[in-house]
């Protein structure tokens, strides 16, 4: 499998298209609910919350393990992340020439492709699988930076906490949010209200559900907090599974670089399809 396979996929295998449903009436017996266990479940979900980071960079190097049915690549790369501006990806090609860019910044998602001088800059609005399932800059970052979100928006707020549900078992937590066909899933540590696990389903009773599985492991200290050195993603649909592992070798909070890729007039703009080409030959 070549370096940048698994990002064809991520485009390609998630199509999160949120679609309206119809409303229906039912009758439904009152519920009784104990005013204690409200108080817990807030309690608990301004904890997982409070648990977001108060750091404003993260760095690191990396290595991806990516398995797509029997094939299996491992690759390595530098990930860089500042806090509400930009999460970026750079792939490398025999550990020190720099290959790729995944770039995501609020207002816009960059692909290059540095060994035939390509990119592609749009707007998250331009690709209609982060569009309609509401996934934007702060959803993909609360999932890199381990934190609880809300789909479409910036952060979580006192208001938008209470649409959330939580069970509790001996020793975790399973808080949900649900959103037409979106279902959102994540496994917190009781102890710590860290979170072990973040999943999304959209489901589709003709071609099939498609789901994000994100575990996180290895915690280690950021600061006064806990972040994951290991991530280990798996994306499922109906045709296919694709895992993408990836270890960071330490958690640093480097600052000098440049937050921002300035593309070079060398560069040439092309569409989806042929970036991903030019992708999958690297």
């Amino acid at each position: 499998m070549k370096p940048l396979n698994f990002l064809k996929v991520a485009l390609v295998a998630i199509p999160f298209a949120l679609v309206a449903c119809k409303s229906t009436k039912t009758v439904e017996k009152p519920v009784t609910v104990d005013p204690s266990e409200v108080i817990a479940k807030n309690q608990f979900l301004h904890k997982v919350s409070d648990n977001s980071q108060d750091v404003k960079f993260i760095t690191s190097k990396i290595r991806f393990q990516v398995q797509v049915g029997a094939q299996d690549l491992t690759l390595t790369g530098n990930l860089k992340m500042k806090r509400d501006e930009v999460i970026r990806l750079q792939l490398m090609a025999f550990g020190f020439v720099e290959a790729g860019r995944l770039e995501f910044t609020k207002d816009y998602v960059l692909i290059m492709d540095r060994i035939n001088k390509q990119y592609l800059k749009v707007s998250y609005e331009y690709l209609s699988f982060l569009r309609n399932s509401g996934i934007n800059f702060y959803t993909l970052q609360a999932l890199f930076w381990n934190e609880l979100f809300q789909p479409g928006t910036e952060k979580l707020t006192e208001e938008s906490l209470d649409g959330y549900g939580a069970d509790f078992t001996a020793n975790d937590a399973v808080i949900s949010y649900d959103r037409n066909r979106l279902s959102y899933r994540w496994l917190v540590d009781k102890a710590n209200a860290k979170i072990k696990m973040a999943n999304v389903i959209y489901e589709d009773k003709l071609k099939g559900n498609t789901q994000l599985n994100w575990d996180y492991e290895d915690f280690e200290n950021l600061g006064v907090k806990l972040f994951p050195k290991t991530n280990a993603v798996t994306f499922t649909t109906p045709k296919k599974e694709v895992k993408i592992n990836m270890k960071l070798n330490y958690i640093g909070q480097e600052s000098d670089w440049e937050t921002q890729t300035e593309v070079s007039g060398k560069y040439k703009q092309v569409e989806v399809d042929e970036i991903l080409r030019r992708f999958m030959a690297l």
